[in-house]
């Protein structure tokens, strides 16, 4: 799975009817929503893309403002804890609707949550490494299959010393189904036909920039102690009996050798 989304919207009732039939909102106002949400940054319009597009690089905002919804897509607006949502954004979305989702299928992390009236009614955010970091709130319909035991990681059958999936359910497969449900299109999979095409949904793209540095300073770092924390890289190879197998440098050089081709 490739799916990573970072969105956060806010709407006066289902997002669904606000993204069908969407039109390109006004510049001027999807700019003024940037700033409100990321107060203090610099902020330039530099073109426009589309909801399929649904993790923009870093420093780099997405936004469209509909009749009734506003939607971002921004990295820095998803949390590995969503009810740690700061209390702007709290402000901005009072009276409405706040929807979160983020994925990320490099680590299959997953969080997705809702508010109603600045209280949070639900918060889910998990992964293998992490566990259940978040758990807010009573399971929507569309969880329960997964959290049932309908939906389980069955083992790759050519590893096989391979632990169990720590999780009862894959984070990305549910996580699908909330972007569904929750924003109404899916980014993987076949669509269906009530599902929005968010190839046709208009987005703003501004770039919008710390300019006091620090938030790239804590990228860079946070980059460099994931590369420490990796360790050197190790490599497989399938055996003779299909199995994945660790193998060293020296057997790699070795089955490289002119004899042994």
């Amino acid at each position: 799975m490739g799916a990573k989304t970072a969105l956060l919207a806010f709407t006066d009732g289902d997002l669904r009817r606000a993204l069908l039939g969407a039109t390109p909102s006004d510049s001027a106002e999807a700019e003024a929503l940037v700033r409100e949400i990321l107060p203090g940054y610099d902020v330039t319009l530099v073109g426009d893309s589309t909801l399929d597009v649904t993790y923009p690089p870093d420093d780099i905002t997405h936004v469209t403002v509909l009749p009734g919804a506003e939607l971002l897509c921004d990295r820095r607006l998803v949390l590995d804890r969503p009810s740690e949502l700061p209390e702007h954004l709290l402000r901005a979305g009072a009276g409405r609707r706040i929807i979160m989702h983020g994925m990320h299928s490099v680590v299959d992390w997953l969080c997705f949550a809702v508010w109603e009236d600045g209280k949070l009614v639900r918060s889910l955010s998990l992964s293998p490494d992490g566990g259940i970091e978040e758990n807010i709130g009573e399971p929507y319909d569309f969880e329960r299959p997964y959290w049932d035991g309908l939906h389980p990681v069955e083992p790759d059958p050519g590893w096989e010393d391979e632990d169990p999936y720590p999780l009862p359910f894959h984070p990305l497969e549910l996580g699908g189904e909330a972007l569904r449900a929750l924003f109404g299109f899916i980014i993987e999979g076949l669509p269906r036909p009530d599902d929005i095409d968010a190839d046709s949904v208009h987005m703003h793209v501004f770039r919008v920039g710390d300019p006091s540095g620090q938030e790239q300073a804590a990228r860079e770092a946070a980059y460099e102690q994931a590369t420490r924390d990796m360790g050197p890289p190790r490599m497989f190879r399938v055996g003779p009996d299909g199995t994945m197998h660790e193998v060293s440098w020296d057997e790699i050089e070795k089955s490289h050798a002119p004899d042994a081709l």
